[in-house]
């Protein structure tokens, strides 16, 4: 497996672009499922996830292809009126986002077999919330073996309201709803920015959503929907993570294609820190301090502090110069980062979902082990301010969320190297 040696020390500037944001890209490979005709996807980010969603809907018999010549940033998905409308565990497991995929081939298939994703790493990610939505439409769900069936003739529209606020839920329901006789009305809807690029695309296709980016969404059923031409927002985690690159090696860098909008929580914590985040005409330039303040945090659902983002304000914060407190309140697993952290000399101490990180001066480079997607994101964020080489193994947790970040540092000034 490859590892990610980072050299500590230097200090980055300059300018980099932002991918495509990947918690964008695979909702709306699903919703090409419910398009007659095909659907061209730009800016989509060159990912192992969105590689095995790719696999994922050829074995449905889609015609599912990064398009030739286009440097693997476009992908174009056509789904014919017939497809095997089946999610099998071997792929569901590689990919949580696999579930994605049940809401589109309900509604424009009239069945599906979708297997349990199950949990993950960073804690239990049950899909309740979806199938209470689903039989609120009219859906017949059977839980057998390890697989979710759902029969509908028809959705039928009718009022969801989610128990708890859940983002792949909202747009698994949303992308059932547009093909739904009648209304449908979802409260309580995730608001993140990548659902509203969702709503977007599908209302370019011939749906018909409004309220998308709030809690209260409002859906009016339409019979068809075409495939259609989508450019991808940007990543903001990738963005908010070049941003703490930044902050923590006290550089000075522009993110190209970062959205203010879309990281107003994390902008607000990197100034409370010391940094200088200011907008640009095409992005976000933020300038790090030397030696950052301390912060207090509490990740909550958006428009409030990412949990994607907690890893990596932790690997700052652990250098600041007081003491930080901060809550986990998405992921009850999502601390595992702290004892690769500590290896590098950070003071972290973890008590229930909240995290004491006293700063010290300096962190040293270490062997560490990513632990999961954002886990290791942080390990080379502190690797680069720690003293020595950091060599971050098991990245191929890395390659799920980013595309190529360590390429990006090096072209800011860091001495990142994958190594086979």
């Amino acid at each position: 497996m490859d590892q990610i040696h980072v050299e500590g020390g230097p200090r980055l500037e300059g300018e980099v672009r932002v991918s495509g944001s990947k918690n964008a890209t695979l909702p709306l490979m699903a919703a090409a499922l419910l398009g007659e005709g095909a659907t061209t996807l730009r800016n989509v980010p060159d990912l192992a996830d969105v590689t095995t969603l790719l696999e994922l809907l050829r074995t449905m018999g889609v015609d599912a292809q990064w398009v030739p010549g286009a440097e693997r940033h476009v992908v174009r998905v056509h789904a014919p009126p017939n497809v095997l409308p089946e999610a099998p565990y071997d792929l569901v497991r590689k990919m949580r986002a696999s579930v994605l995929v049940l809401g589109p081939l309900l509604a424009r298939f009239g069945r599906a077999r979708v297997s349990l994703p199950g949990g993950c790493a960073i804690g239990a990610r049950p899909i309740d919330q979806h199938l209470k939505a689903f039989r609120a439409l009219g859906a017949e769900i059977l839980l057998e073996g390890g697989y979710v069936e759902a029969r509908a003739r028809r959705l039928k529209g009718a009022t969801v309201r989610f128990d708890k606020i859940t983002v792949t839920g909202t747009e698994n329901v949303l992308m059932a709803a547009v093909l739904a006789e009648g209304t449908t009305v979802l409260e309580n809807a995730a608001r993140e920015p990548e659902v509203e690029d969702l709503a977007r695309a599908l209302n370019a296709m011939g749906a018909r959503i409004r309220g998308a980016g709030t809690d209260l969404v409002v859906v009016e059923g339409v019979s068809t929907l075409t495939g259609v031409e989508h450019t991808v927002i940007s990543d903001r985690i990738e963005a908010g993570t070049l941003l703490v690159a930044a902050a923590i090696t006290r550089g000075d860098v522009h993110v190209q294609g970062a959205v203010p909008a879309h990281l107003d929580a994390v902008v607000g914590k990197l100034r409370e820190a010391g940094c200088t985040v200011v907008p640009t005409a095409d992005g976000l330039r933020c300038k790090g301090p030397d030696v950052p303040e301390p912060v207090d945090l509490q990740t909550t659902e958006h428009p409030g502090f990412p949990t994607d983002m907690q890893a990596q304000l932790m690997a700052l914060l652990s250098v600041a110069r007081g003491t930080s407190v901060i809550s986990e309140n998405i992921f009850e697993n999502r601390f595992m980062h702290v004892a690769e952290l500590r290896r590098m000399g950070a003071d972290i101490r973890v008590e229930g979902h909240t995290a004491v990180v006293k700063g010290v001066h300096t962190l040293s480079g270490a062997p560490v082990m990513a632990t999961d997607l954002r886990a290791s994101a942080s390990l080379i964020l502190a690797g680069l301010r720690g003293a020595g080489t950091t060599r971050v193994a098991r990245v191929y947790h890395l390659d799920r969320g980013y595309e190529a970040l360590e390429r990006k540092l090096q072209t800011l000034g860091a001495r990142t190297t994958r190594v086979k």
